[in-house]
């Protein structure tokens, strides 16, 4: 008999009984055991067995009256009932399956929302690093440092950027001193606060 859970133990006893018939172990007209007999075979109560057997005379496939006992009445609709409560059976598992496969979506969603999270809190560490991260800026006719010292404009007083790199033609001099003279067509490496590349941008400008 098939053990699944999903179903009373009643529903599964009036389809083994169906099953019996189906396959020839009892034949139509044939008599059943009595209920104290099927309860003992299937360690049940008489109740139970009268709930199976219920079922099965719902169904047209046995008789039940008193004194005359359970008697097979068709093995087609024994038939069928097996099919339709295999369908049944069927339906119910689509529903746990979807059950399950909600759970998983849940357990997804959550997953997915704590590695958005770690992103976001990873973004916001990041964030602070962008004033590490050097910007450009190239020296034309209209900066007002051509020719002068970093120290000499003080650059760092000024705008509250720091230039780390003075790029000139194919070299690039790498933390240039207070007396480095900037030139036109030097391209400035400046690192800084977001805010300060304005400024910067405002004093290399003024004539």
């Amino acid at each position: 008999m098939d053990d699944n859970h999903s179903s009373p133990r009643y529903e599964k006893i009036a389809l083994d009984i169906a099953n019996a018939i189906y396959k020839g172990q009892y034949e139509e007209g044939e008599k059943l055991y009595g209920r104290s007999t099927l309860a003992g075979t299937y360690n049940v109560s008489p109740e139970t067995i009268r709930r199976a057997i219920k079922i099965l005379e719902d169904v047209g496939v046995v008789e039940s009256s008193k004194g005359s006992g359970i008697t097979i009445l068709s093995k087609d609709k024994a038939y069928k009932y097996i099919n339709r409560f295999k369908n049944i059976e069927s339906v119910t598992s689509y529903k746990m399956k979807i059950m399950e496969l909600a759970e998983k979506k849940n357990e997804i969603e959550n997953q997915i929302l704590e590695i958005i999270d770690k992103i976001i809190e990873r973004s916001s560490i990041l964030s602070h690093t962008t004033a590490l991260t050097p910007f450009e800026l190239e020296i034309t006719n209209r900066c007002r440092m051509t020719g002068k010292s970093i120290g000499e404009i003080n650059f760092w007083q000024n705008t509250g950027a720091t230039i780390v790199g003075i790029r000139r033609g194919d070299h690039t001099i790498l933390s240039p001193g207070p007396y480095a003279v900037i030139e036109k067509g030097d391209i400035l490496l400046i690192i800084g606060e977001e805010e300060v590349f304005e400024a910067v941008k405002v004093f290399i400008d003024e004539e």
